[in-house]
């Protein structure tokens, strides 16, 4: 099984100022924490779309330095 991740660096709102990255090794276990920190750091709130946009952003390897 290979990690996957999403690096908040590539969202694509220019105004999200994060360098947070953060990896799984299952879509689903990564899409809620994902969540949770948008949540919690950017205000978002949770749903569908929210969670459709970011599966979307799931990389598969590791966060790029």
């Amino acid at each position: 099984m290979s990690r996957k991740y999403v690096d908040c660096r590539e969202h694509p709102d220019p105004n999200t100022k994060c360098s947070v990255a953060i990896s799984a090794d299952s879509d689903e276990e990564l899409v809620e924490a994902v969540v949770q920190h948008g949540i919690a750091a950017h205000g978002m709130k949770d749903g569908p779309d929210l969670r459709r946009e970011l599966k979307s952003l799931v990389k598969e390897g590791s966060p790029h330095s």
